[in-house]
């Protein structure tokens, strides 16, 4: 177990530790740290003009796609899982966008959705709809990179449907036999099989949530004409902030301005409110008497 214990040790203990240490301090990446106690924690809850903003941003984020993920694989899941002929094919046309780098997802979605050129306008407008504006309109923007993170959700949509194929059907041939409808079959066979399987899928959507970063700075510098996505202030959070998330904050923050202390304490309480839904759902599933030992 020593090479685990050791790689454990270097890549997430120590880390962890270190950002722990440097989130009571003021470092700059340059000069040595200077204990500063709990202001930077201070400062980020009454003082930060933007935090608030990205808090919002973020927790909208994470119901959006955590709702709409886990929805559109369960739903996506379940179609596949009664595909007879050419299953192979769909799973894999479903699958392949989770395959698609992020960078190259969104620049994708930006075309797609780009207020003048864009082919889904162009629909929109054969159905008598005005264009609408997508990442360049505040209350458009956060919607669009959410459809953005359902298209590229494959993989929950695989784990779900190994876990649907892998109920037993005789679950389901001894409720039709007692009359069970087809709801009352999903309600009571399908969803406490696969629970703890869509546990996993829930967390690791609330996880993608709150680690959102990549799509949202690239759409959002592409969108604003920026040719310098990270790294650039100006352009943050396009438009009007509407697509500022917490990790965005968080990066600007550390590598930016160059306040390596303070970014350390937002990446604390970002592991520490991951932690916390984590052991809920945990917890909540053991409750309810879900879990496979049980």
């Amino acid at each position: 177990m020593s090479p685990w214990i050791i790689g454990f040790g270097v890549f997430f203990v120590y880390p962890l530790l270190a950002t722990v240490f440097l989130s009571f301090t003021s470092y700059d990446l340059i000069s040595d740290p200077i204990w500063v106690g709990v202001k930077n924690y201070v400062f980020m809850f009454t003082s930060d003009p933007l935090v608030w903003t990205a808090i919002r941003n973020t927790t909208y984020l994470v119901v959006a796609i955590t709702i709409g993920r886990v929805g559109y694989a369960l739903a996506s899941a379940m179609v596949l899982s009664k595909v007879r002929r050419g299953s192979g094919v769909f799973r894999t046309l479903f699958y392949l966008p989770a395959l698609a780098p992020p960078v190259a997802a969104a620049l994708a979605f930006v075309f797609l959705f780009n207020p003048g050129t864009g082919p889904v306008n162009q629909v929109l407008g054969w159905f008598g709809i005005k264009g609408l504006l997508w990442f360049n309109d505040p209350l458009l923007a956060k919607p669009a990179l959410t459809v953005l993170a359902l298209w590229a959700s494959g993989e929950i949509m695989v784990i779900l449907l190994a876990a649907l194929l892998d109920v037993p059907t005789e679950y389901y041939e001894a409720a039709a036999l007692d009359g069970a409808g087809s709801f009352t079959r999903f309600w009571h066979i399908t969803l406490p099989t696969i629970a703890p399987v869509l546990t996993f899928a829930v967390i690791n959507s609330i996880i993608v949530g709150l680690q959102y970063f990549t799509e949202a700075v690239v759409a959002g510098a592409v969108a604003s004409g920026s040719s310098d996505a990270v790294g650039s202030g100006t352009q943050l959070g396009y438009p009007d902030n509407s697509t500022l998330t917490f990790p965005m904050w968080l990066y600007q923050q550390g590598f930016h301005y160059y306040n390596m202390g303070y970014a350390s304490t937002m990446a604390i309480v970002l592991f520490i409110v991951s932690a916390i839904f984590t052991v809920i759902l945990v917890r909540q599933l053991r409750k309810s008497g879900m879990t496979e030992e049980d």
